[in-house]
């Protein structure tokens, strides 16, 4: 199958630059086939063995599954990360969240609700000197993160923790020790389901994605509650949330006693992002 052929059929279900977007992505991401490429034809050139492999991909394709898991990859702030249904797709706005961490270069960096690593390993890639831990509940996703940050080529500390069960005075958990959380945890309400795609309701992970609607800030308060503890003097939270609830979760940290609290846009122009200082 070359890759017209692979857009034309995906086009049935996708509109065509979707199709051909698709397309692009399974060539270049899994068979490392360029634009340039495509263009003199060296996807009529794929070994048999590769060939099978995308009719593979293209049968979960036409089923409806996203193309990142359907290749087991996905590419996020310019590298390759491992993913499959165990963890969510890393999306480009997220990638805006780790730039906005390396701007202070903190030095001891907890990312909770790693997933597939995407956050923790671009930190640790991008600031070689930072020492970085990331918490996650599922084990599925601490093997598919420990493995991108193997596949990276960085140092990350993966830890099997439970940001709503944690006892911040506990002996085992530390106090003071980081000097920034970063978290893009769970923010979409039940209710919101209605408006979603069926490709992410379908195949991305509900535990990574789903709040109850009567408490959507439930993870917030509870990793800025660790924060407080957590965090060395002046250390800053760094959340990823959801538009809808920016001002409400203004108000909880600021209520909670965190000061120079700034919401930030994406690069689509939603409040997307909030530090805080401690």
């Amino acid at each position: 199958m070359t890759y017209n052929e692979l857009w034309r059929q995906l086009a049935h279900i996708y509109d065509d630059g979707e199709a051909k977007a698709i397309a692009r992505m399974v060539y270049e991401v899994r068979f490392g086939l360029s634009p340039s490429d495509l263009f003199i034809g060296k996807d009529t050139q794929l070994s048999a063995d590769d060939q099978k492999v995308l009719a593979e991909i293209t049968q979960r394709l036409m089923a409806g599954e996203p193309v990142q898991y359907a290749i087991g990859l996905a590419e996020f702030g310019g590298r390759i990360f491992h993913v499959g249904p165990g963890v969510l797709i890393p999306r480009p706005e997220t990638y805006e969240l780790c730039q906005w961490v390396t701007e202070r270069h903190p030095a001891r960096i907890l990312d909770i609700g790693t997933g597939s690593g995407c956050i923790a390993c671009t930190l640790a890639a991008d600031m070689p000197n930072a020492q970085v831990t990331a918490w996650d509940i599922s084990e599925e996703a601490l093997r598919t993160a420990a493995a991108n940050a193997e596949s990276i080529g960085v140092t990350v500390r993966f830890e099997k923790r439970d940001i709503l069960n944690v006892m911040p005075t506990a002996s085992q958990i530390p106090c003071n020790e980081f000097d920034a959380i970063v978290s893009n945890p769970p923010y979409i309400c039940e209710k919101e389901k209605d408006g979603m795609e069926r490709n992410v309701l379908d195949y991305e992970p509900a535990l990574a994605l789903f709040v109850p609607d009567d408490d959507p800030l439930l993870f917030y308060r509870a990793i800025a509650r660790y924060g407080l503890t957590g965090l060395k003097p002046g250390g800053s939270l760094y959340f990823e949330i959801n538009p809808l609830y920016a001002d409400a979760l203004h108000d909880l940290l600021s209520r909670m006693s965190w000061h120079d609290i700034e919401i930030k846009e994406d690069q689509f122009g939603k409040q997307r992002f909030i530090k805080a200082s401690k």
